[in-house]
């Protein structure tokens, strides 16, 4: 039988579970701000859309800097992806100020796409730089 480490799939960085912890509560801060009542935006058509797109391309781009597999990234994406569905659902199922669009939940998954999309540049081992770590994964 393999002895399976928690957190095998993360890259080797010095400080873990400190940079997971920001991205879990940077997931909750998009999951509370879904949920509260919408703030101004800009005056232009398309705003809501880019501050979707934004939200998810940073979780899905901090995502790369945390794991190392593209399976583990994968799996990632695919649970933003969803966390993005479902809060549409719980936006007009919960609240009163806010209603389900299906071009919010598109611009979640572009902006997850494209922040997996980082894996692709040399920016992908950022994290390592910044937390100290020169071997990178």
């Amino acid at each position: 039988m393999k002895n399976y480490r928690f957190g095998r799939s993360l890259k080797p960085l010095r400080h873990p579970w400190f940079w997971c912890g920001l991205w879990c509560l940077a997931i909750a801060g998009v999951v509370a701000f879904s949920l509260l009542p919408p703030p101004p935006m800009p005056d232009f058509d398309s705003s809501d859309k880019v501050s979707h797109f934004a939200a998810y391309f940073v979780l899905a781009a901090c995502a790369v800097q945390l794991f190392r597999s593209w399976t583990a990234l994968l799996g990632a994406g695919v649970a933003l992806v969803l966390v993005g569905i479902g809060l549409e659902y719980a936006q007009d199922a919960f609240t009163d100020t806010r209603m389900i669009e299906a071009k919010d939940a598109l611009a979640n998954t572009l902006g997850v796409a494209a922040g997996l999309a980082t894996r692709l540049t040399p920016l992908r081992d950022l994290l390592l730089w910044i937390d100290g770590r020169r071997d990178q994964s």
